[in-house]
């Protein structure tokens, strides 16, 4: 188990002026992901150094959007104006952490501009709406090559998260240490003050660190 990538939610203003911002912030472009045909959503990515990245995501207007949980979050998270909405893990095996969920996962995919249609298998969406502290759970079922990570060269990387919540409660959840998830990140966790889940994240880039 370990960091996949973090989750932004567009702002009223749109998935292209969100990213326009936030690439402006850190020096170099997001890439056009597609869309999310069964979540009703679409968005774009930064491949980050490590092997994870930086989602932005938009809901579209589509009847999906509206049943689908993560959909919901995101249309959610908009209209308090955009930010981050979660942190998301991967697995190699998703048997156990069903099993400890009690429920299967669903799968998800999302289709490229280039046609490539990339395809997982995810859980603990509707844990993450309920206390976004806690990650939701994603075992990629496409080459290693065809991550999201690897859509550009990546020039930045995760430096650390600030994430307002409990280790206790994140590692109660997923049945494994979060720290051994977070190895390769900096984590300060602060207590609430309002909602839980990350409040900042702090990005190494060539120009120097930059928090958001």
């Amino acid at each position: 188990m370990r960091l996949d990538h973090l989750s932004f939610a567009a702002g009223p203003d749109g998935l292209a002026a969100t990213t326009a911002r936030l690439g402006t912030l850190l020096g170099t472009e997001f890439v056009d992901g597609g869309n999310h045909p069964r979540f009703g959503t679409r968005n774009m990515i930064l491949p980050l150094v490590g092997d994870q990245y930086v989602e932005v995501v938009s809901v579209l207007d589509h009847p999906a959007s509206d049943k689908a949980p993560f959909g919901q979050a995101v249309r959610a998270r908009t209209d308090l104006g955009g930010g981050w909405l979660g942190w998301v893990v991967r697995v190699d095996d998703m048997a156990p952490v069903e099993h400890r969920m009690g429920r299967h996962a669903v799968p998800g995919n999302r289709r490229r501009p280039d046609g490539f249609n990339l395809e997982w298998k995810q859980i603990g969406v509707r844990g993450t709406q309920a206390d976004p502290q806690l990650p939701f759970v994603v075992r990629w079922e496409v080459p290693d090559e065809e991550h999201p990570s690897r859509a550009a060269e990546a020039s930045v990387a995760l430096g650390s998260l600030e994430i307002a919540g409990a280790p206790e409660r994140v590692t109660q959840y997923l049945g494994e240490s979060v720290l051994d998830a977070l190895t390769d990140v900096d984590v300060r966790w602060v207590a609430p003050n309002g909602m839980p889940g990350i409040v900042a994240a702090t990005f190494v880039t060539p120009q120097g660190e930059v928090r958001i």
